[in-house]
């Protein structure tokens, strides 16, 4: 396994690799890895000659007062498990390269960052996609794997490729999860024993929507009253939104009659969590 920093050393590597006809895969991270990352890493190995992890926390896409500082960081257990994971390259590269003095340019994707996260997390999508949009220059993957789990995010990146007519594939896994339900999340560390109880509403709640949308319901207000309920009846919880938007758009819906998924934005304690449930599919809890 090689770890790079430097840009132009992994830009030559991906150069090298293309030529010799050898497909590529990435899994973008901001590191301190969980089973939710090797889950992904584990399509990247099974689908490409050779895989590649970035591992870097990306300041464009924090805004005052988040927790950049403090956002947890192991990187010699990354690299453990990055080894264990099948993983050719690790790509870590420096801030100072990734946005040197005088940089400009970023990248909107328009409408869909609108809604849900975007609201409330105004720099978020803007440095998610410039740091992606970066990463698929310097790396030149054929596909990049996501987790689902930030569904909001992958849905925009699928749009940017789209757009931009850039030439990979994006992947999209489904939501892997800690026994209980709790979504798996690099944020979850901060979570003391009594916050993480309170955590699985949100798993509880989507588990509720989809009973009941099986069970025919198709009213979207009276699905999210129920699910509320169940978010809201925890301590120490504060629900930055809870929608069902359509996937396509991520626009609220007032039926449920196309594809549609619900989103979860909620604070326990002094952590934002996030979770999803795509109508009619399969949810293990």
């Amino acid at each position: 396994m090689e770890i790079i920093e430097s840009i132009e050393v992994m830009r030559e590597r991906s150069r090298e690799l293309r030529k010799r006809g050898k497909t590529i895969s990435l899994v973008p991270t901001m590191g301190y890895l969980h089973d939710g990352h090797l889950f992904l890493l584990q399509e990247g190995r099974r689908r490409a000659d050779c895989l590649v992890i970035s591992i870097y926390v990306n300041p464009t896409q924090f805004s005052p007062g988040e927790d950049f500082e403090r956002y947890p960081r192991d990187f010699e257990r990354d690299v453990a498990l990055s080894r264990q994971s099948g993983v050719d390259i690790i790509f870590c590269p420096d801030s100072k390269d990734m946005y040197p003095e005088g940089y400009l340019t970023f990248i909107n994707v328009e409408e869909m960052t609108r809604e849900l996260c975007g609201l409330t997390r105004p720099n978020y999508f803007r440095g998610v996609t410039t740091i992606c949009a970066k990463l698929f220059n310097i790396v030149a993957p054929h596909l990049a794997i996501f987790g689902k789990k930030d569904f909001q995010q992958y849905q925009v990146i699928r749009q940017m490729v789209r757009d931009l007519n850039m030439d990979l594939e994006i992947v999209g896994l489904p939501t892997v999860r800690e026994k209980g339900g709790l979504a798996m999340s690099s944020r979850n560390v901060y979570l003391t024993a009594e916050e993480r109880e309170s955590a699985l509403g949100l798993s509880a709640a989507l588990k509720l929507a989809q009973d009941m949308y099986q069970r025919g319901e198709r009213d979207a207000g009276a699905i999210l009253a129920q699910a509320r309920r169940v978010i809201e009846e925890r301590p120490g919880v504060v629900i930055d939104y809870a929608k069902i938007v359509s996937t396509a758009s991520m626009k609220e819906v007032a039926r449920i009659e196309g594809e549609a998924v619900f989103a979860l934005a909620v604070k326990v304690g002094a952590t934002r969590l996030i979770d999803n449930h795509v109508f009619g599919d399969a949810l293990e809890i």
